[in-house]
């Protein structure tokens, strides 16, 4: 399975001079849990790091920055991003490696294609062991139904 089977495409982008509360804000009426922090400028499209819900928490209000610091500060620069090309596996992997639950996707190119959260494996995950259990309960069905020859 491909990155590009999973990710999502729709990015919520903020710019680093977006305030916290902004952020906070934007992440509830989007329903997500990051932001991807682009460049004000002509290049949109480039990724500069991201924040999360979890970065507003731990290394905003937890060291005590106003809601009015800008996610310049406080957001993760060395933003981990895979190709959409790569495997799940690769993108699997490095998550565990670098500790994150989110990845940038990437286009061959190097565009910003869309976000890939931990989240959206496990729920694809969660369908394709629900469709193998079918397979194997259909199979059974299959099996009870038929007659069964006579002990001889």
């Amino acid at each position: 399975m491909l990155v590009s089977d999973v990710f999502t495409s729709a990015v919520v982008r903020v710019s680093r001079s977006t305030t916290l509360q902004e952020a906070a804000r934007l992440m509830r009426k989007q329903h997500v849990g990051a932001l991807v922090v682009t460049d004000e400028g002509l290049e949109r499209d480039r990724p500069l790091g991201i924040v999360t819900d979890r970065d507003i928490v731990i290394k905003g209000v937890a060291d005590g920055l106003s809601a009015q610091s800008a996610v310049g500060e406080i957001m993760t620069q060395a933003l981990a991003t895979v190709l959409r090309t790569d495997t799940l596996t690769q993108a699997l992997d490095l998550m565990r490696t670098r500790g994150v639950r989110r990845l940038a996707v990437a286009e061959p190119g190097g565009e910003l294609a869309g976000i890939l959260s931990l989240d959206d494996v496990v729920e694809r995950l969660a369908g394709e062991v629900g469709a193998l259990h079918g397979i194997l309960g259909n199979e059974l069905a299959r099996e009870i139904a038929q007659p069964q020859p006579a002990a001889g």
